[in-house]
C-alpha cells in the first residue's frame, strides 16, 4: 500500500495541489500498479477535499474504486460523512495502539476508547464504507503495555475490520523486534489480515519490511522517495526490489515506472532525492572505477540483479581521474566514435587531469575534450604556472599570475573589465619583453554541453585577426575564463613556435 499522498504528505515543506495529487494517484495504481493507495486525511480542508473527489471519481470509472482510501478519526459520523461525500469507499480509522497515548491524549480507558471506536465502525458500516484501522504507536504499545494491545485486539475483533495497521510509528524497531512481536500478533490472531507501517528513523525501515513479511504480515506500506515524517517511510522502490530478489515474492508492482514516477513526486514534492539513492537515483547505475568498466567490457563481472534495463535506465561509466581505457572505451561506443589507441591515451590523460577539479566528467563533455585534444599541439613555449583572479560586481577584475617563457620564469599581474581581459593585460606586460604582442580578438564563443549542469566543462573558442588570416583557438576548462585563458595560451604557443626559427631573445 502506497501512502505518498498521505503520509508522505506529512514530509516537511511538502503539500501536493489537487492535480499534483490526482497525477500521482493515476500513476501509482495504473503505471506502477500497486495494490492500494492512501490519498489523504479526512476533514483537513477544500483543497483536499477537491482532490479526493477528483480521485475517486477517476478510480470509479477505471474499476480501482476499493483500491483507494482515506485516513479518518474516531469522530463518530464527522470522517465517515465527509469520506462518503468524495465518493470514497474505504476509511482507514486511526486509532490508540499504545496505552500512554490512549490515556495522555485522549485521556480515556482502553474501554472508553474502544467503545468510541465501535460507534464510528459500527456508522461506518451503515454507510456502506470498508474499514482498515490504524493502531497508532502500536510498536512502543507493544513493548510497553502489551495488555492493552491485546485488549484493543479483543475488543475489535469481530467488528469486521480488513485490515489491521500496525506502524511502527517513531521508527524505533528492529528487524528482530519486528519479527518477534509481529510474529507474535499473526499467531495469536490467525484470523486478521494485519498490515506493517514502518518509519525510517533509525534507516532500518527496508530491513523491517522483509522481517513483517517473514514474520506473516498481509501487506507493507511505503512511499515514493521515501517521503514521510522526520526521517520518512520506507521507499517503495526498495521495498519491491527487495521482496522480489531476497524473498522471492509474488507482486503486481511494474517496475519499469518506477524512476518516472520517482521523477514526478521529486518535481512536484520540491524534495530533491540524493544521487545515490538505491534504484532511482541519478548515479546507481554508473560505473566510476576504470576496474569496474573493464570487468564489465571483459564478461559483466560487475553487474548484479539489480540491472538498469530492468528500470528503463541505462548503464553508464563516469569519466575522472579514477578512469581507465576501458571506461573510456564503453563512452566512446555510446557516442559512436573510433579513436586510435595513440589519441585515446591522450584524451584519457586528459580525462584524468580535469577530474582533479571536475568530479565526473559526461558522455555529453567528451566532445569537447576530444576536439581539444586532437587538435592540440605539444608546444611548450610558454606555460602558465598559477593564476588567481579576483571579480567585484563594481570592482575591476585582477589577475596574478606565474608563467614560464622558454624556462625562464615570470610574475606578473593585470587587471581589466573582467577576468580574461584582466589576464591579457597581465600576460601582454610578460610577452612585451619578448617583443611579441597578442592578436586582436574578433570573436568569442562560450558552450556547454547540451543539457548541461553548472559544473559541466565549458568550451571556449576564439577567433583572432592575425593579420593575413583569421585563426580560432579552442579552450576546455570547469571555469569558462580558465577555458578562455588556455584558449589564448594555445595560440601564443602556436605564434611562437612559428616564430622559433628566429631565435626567442628577451628584451632588456
Amino acid at each position: 500500500m502506497d501512502t505518498t499522498l498521505r503520509d508522505g504528505e506529512q514530509t516537511q515543506g511538502v503539500a501536493f495541489t489537487p492535480m499534483e495529487k490526482v497525477s500521482i494517484a493515476k500513476a501509482l495504481l495504473q503505471s506502477l500498479r500497486v495494490d492500494r493507495i492512501e490519498v489523504a486525511s479526512a476533514r483537513v480542508s477544500e483543497g483536499e477535499k477537491e482532490a479526493v473527489t477528483h480521485i475517486n471519481q477517476w478510480a470509479e470509472q477505471e474499476g480501482f474504486a476499493d483500491r483507494v482510501e482515506v485516513l479518518g478519526f474516531v469522530d463518530h459520523t464527522r470522517s465517515v460523512d465527509w469520506i462518503k461525500s468524495t465518493g470514497g469507499k474505504v476509511i482507514n480509522l486511526l486509532a490508540k495502539g499504545s496505552e500512554k497515548h490512549c490515556r495522555e491524549q485522549l485521556g480515556k480507558t482502553l474501554d472508553q476508547h474502544s467503545a468510541d471506536v465501535l460507534q464510528t465502525i459500527a456508522y461506518a458500516h451503515e454507510q456502506g464504507l470498508k474499514i482498515n484501522i490504524y493502531l497508532e504507536d502500536w510498536s512502543n504499545g507493544y513493548k510497553d503495555s502489551p495488555d492493552y494491545v491485546y485488549g484493543m485486539m479483543d475488543r475489535l475483533k469481530s467488528s469486521h475490520v480488513s485490515h489491521f495497521m500496525l506502524p511502527d510509528t517513531l521508527g524505533v524497531m528492529s528487524p528482530y523486534e519486528v519479527l518477534s512481536s509481529l510474529g507474535d500478533m499473526c499467531q495469536r490472531y490467525p484470523e486478521l489480515q494485519f498490515d506493517f507501517h514502518p518509519h525510517n528513523d533509525y534507516g532500518l525501515a527496508t530491513a523491517n519490511v522483509m522481517a513483517a513479511v517473514q514474520a506473516g504480515v498481509s501487506a507493507v506500506h511505503c512511499t515514493i522517495n521515501c517521503l514521510g515524517e522526520r526521517a520518512g517511510n520506507a521507499s517503495l522502490a526498495e521495498v519491491a526490489v527487495v521482496l522480489r530478489d531476497k524473498m522471492n515474492m509474488q507482486l503486481s508492482i511494474d517496475e519499469s515506472h518506477l524512476v518516472r514516477i520517482s521523477n514526478m513526486v521529486e518535481n512536484f514534492s520540491g524534495k530533491r532525492i540524493a544521487a545515490n539513492a538505491p534504484v532511482v537515483g541519478a548515479d546507481v547505475f554508473t560505473q566510476t572505477a576504470g576496474i569496474h568498466a573493464d570487468g564489465d567490457q571483459k564478461g559483466g563481472l560487475y553487474k548484479t540483479r539489480l540491472g538498469p534495463e530492468r528500470f528503463s535506465r541505462t548503464r553508464s561509466y563516469a569519466l575522472g581521474k579514477m578512469s581507465g581505457k576501458a571506461s573510456l572505451k564503453k563512452n566512446l561506443e555510446q557516442l559512436e566514435l573510433d579513436l586510435s589507441e595513440d589519441d585515446q591515451k591522450k584524451v584519457l590523460a586528459r580525462i584524468v587531469s580535469l577530474g582533479d577539479s571536475k568530479q565526473t566528467i559526461t558522455t555529453d563533455d567528451l566532445p569537447f575534450i576530444i576536439a581539444d585534444v586532437l587538435e592540440s599541439k605539444n608546444y611548450q613555449h610558454i606555460k602558465l604556472l598559477d593564476c588567481s583572479i579576483n571579480s567585484g560586481l563594481k570592482l575591476q577584475s585582477t589577475v596574478s599570475m606565474r608563467v614560464d617563457v622558454k624556462g625562464d620564469k615570470h610574475q606578473a599581474t593585470g587587471a581589466g573589465s573582467g577576468g580574461f581581459d584582466a589576464f591579457i593585460d597581465g600576460i601582454s606586460k610578460v610577452l612585451d619583453k619578448y617583443g611579441y604582442t597578442l592578436p586582436l580578438l574578433t570573436d568569442y564563443e562560450i558552450r556547454i554541453p547540451k543539457g548541461g549542469h553548472a559544473d559541466a566543462l565549458t568550451e571556449c573558442v576564439i577567433t583572432w585577426d592575425c593579420g593575413n588570416e583569421l585563426r580560432k583557438t579552442r579552450g576546455v576548462h570547469v571555469n569558462q575564463v580558465y577555458a578562455a585563458i588556455l584558449a589564448a595560451i594555445k595560440l601564443i604557443n602556436i605564434q611562437l613556435h612559428e616564430m622559433s626559427t628566429v631565435p626567442l631573445e628577451r628584451t632588456q
